[in-house]
């Protein structure tokens, strides 16, 4: 099943690459505005080999991976609170409903009044835009909790902090995981817009620049960047909880077979 899988995606981008030189090379769409392969690939390996590329990539690396993990541990902790205390769900839940609706970037104007134009700005931009599915995927797991196995805890006399450490957390597992890998791909979604303005490194940026210099080949290289960055962080994620929780890893690939 798995390399069928494998072999099935393999032949997907495989066939969109196949499309898009069909595209370039026959003039279905516009050179300008759709390099073909070849150049994308000679401007990729040019950034590679001056090290702007590397250089890029880790900025933008570093501030994903800061904003995700400050956003991962306010969720848990706020998701975990909110289970543990009603006056505490009823005070906040509101609020955070209202900030759920708000896009983060449109945020951004107020963020840099509140925390200037260096890297606080952007990796708030981050945590903003990866806190909500993660705090959902949280407190959604916590909810659905068999509250027969909670009981269960109770009688046994474990105190609240034994009951959500060794019965609620890996009960809601699930919907945690599902949380992390939405958040960490919102992350990546708001690299640009968090890179978008007062930045001089990043791939966001580096995107951004291109377009002004009306280089769609730059451009398709970032956007090709940001995108396979993602995937690897994506499976590393999946690799980690397939260590941490191999039955969990083994339900999600029987389900998705």
């Amino acid at each position: 099943m798995i390399t069928r899988r494998y072999f099935t995606t393999i032949s997907v981008f495989a066939g969109l690459l196949g499309l898009w030189w069909i595209a370039s090379t026959f003039g279905w769409v516009n050179r300008f505005l759709l390099p073909p392969p070849a150049k994308v690939a000679n401007t990729f390996w040019e950034l590679l080999q001056s090290g702007e590329l590397a250089r890029h990539t880790l900025i933008s690396m570093q501030r994903v991976g800061l904003g995700y993990i400050i956003a991962v541990m306010l969720a848990v902790l706020l998701a975990a609170l909110f289970s543990i205390s009603k006056p505490v769900r009823n005070i906040l839940d509101p609020l955070l409903e209202f900030m759920r609706q708000i896009p983060p970037l449109a945020l951004m104007p107020l963020l840099m009044l509140w925390l200037g134009i260096g890297e606080t700005q952007k990796v708030g931009i981050i945590i903003l835009a990866c806190f909500f599915p993660i705090f959902l995927g949280v407190r959604g797991g916590i909810a659905h909790v068999d509250q027969k196995l909670v009981e269960v805890g109770k009688v046994c006399g474990l105190s609240k902090t034994e009951i959500m450490r060794r019965i609620i957390l890996p009960s809601s597992l699930p919907a945690i995981v599902i949380g992390l890998r939405i958040g960490l791909g919102y992350s990546w979604r708001a690299l640009v817009g968090a890179e978008l303005i007062a930045s001089s490194a990043g791939l966001g940026y580096l995107i951004v620049d291109a377009e002004n210099l009306a280089r769609t080949d730059i451009v398709l290289v970032g956007i090709l960047v940001i995108g396979i960055t993602g995937l690897i962080a994506d499976q590393v994620l999946k690799r980690v909880i397939s260590h941490f929780a191999p039955w969990l890893s083994t339900d999600l690939e029987t389900a998705r077979a």
